[in-house]
């Protein structure tokens, strides 16, 4: 292993501890408070949003291929990473500028950032499997990318769980239900929503939201970013990932 495959190495360890931690008390007691809030919602108000996620999500990514980039089959894991972070770069200044105005723009326009960032979150996730060699035309590739976006996005108690389903993909893959729409499309809003709730409620408040627009997001596409990077060097060091000729 040379060198930089050591240090991407060395940082997937640190990464997966992360991962495998034991919820905090403070995790706990923020999961019981976020469980009590979700009980005092209508079923049809989570029936609503529920539904409005799963569209919004599915849309983009189980919809048309137009946007899918061709997977890079011929370049090494520090050439690939490097491509990876550019593209983290770009969207995490994409989405802070946004962010950021509407953050200024008030309450109306402050809502509409919730489906903005969300497709550029998935759109990101797009152009990090493709360099690391992936073709998300394949229908498990993009049930991959959902697990990742929920991993990024979820409570410690959650994200272990899910850590586990991505640890060992190659096996998980084979149990995914054939439809998408077997998916638990209510965990996955309801952990979405209760993770960003705190950061991006703060931009709907009046001179204060377009500074707490644009760094909200940009964390939180720097969340997925790392999160994916560590997804992916998970399947290249397990063999998974492909190599070009001569490599390793």
């Amino acid at each position: 292993m040379n060198p930089t495959d050591q240090q991407a190495y060395a940082e997937l360890q640190a990464w997966q501890q992360k991962m495998q931690r034991a919820p905090s008390l403070l995790n706990r007691v923020a999961r019981r408070v976020q469980t009590r809030l979700n009980a005092l919602l209508p079923e049809k108000v989570h029936q609503a949003i529920t539904a409005a996620i799963k569209q919004m999500v599915r849309g983009v990514l189980f919809g048309s291929t137009h946007l899918t980039r061709k997977p890079v089959l011929e370049a090494t894991l520090p050439q690939r990473e490097d491509a990876v972070r550019r593209h983290i770069g770009h969207y995490r200044t994409t989405a802070a500028a946004e962010g950021a105005m509407t953050g200024a723009g008030g309450f109306l326009l402050g809502l509409a950032d919730f489906p903005l960032l969300l497709g550029l979150k998935l759109k990101l996730l797009f152009d990090v499997a493709a360099q690391y060699g992936y073709d998300v035309r394949d229908y498990s590739e993009r049930l991959f990318l959902l697990h990742v976006f929920q991993l990024a996005f979820s409570s410690q108690h959650t994200r272990n769980d899910i850590y586990r389903r991505l640890a060992d993909w190659e096996t998980y893959r084979h149990t995914l239900p054939p439809d998408v729409h077997e998916f638990d499309w209510r965990t996955f809003q309801q952990e979405y929503r209760d993770y960003i709730d705190l950061a991006k409620m703060a931009q709907l408040v009046p001179v204060i939201g377009a500074a707490v627009g644009a760094v909200a997001n940009y964390r939180l596409i720097d969340q997925l970013g790392d999160t994916a990077m560590n997804c992916y060097r998970l399947r290249y060091f397990a063999g998974q990932l492909p190599k070009p000729l001569g490599e390793g």
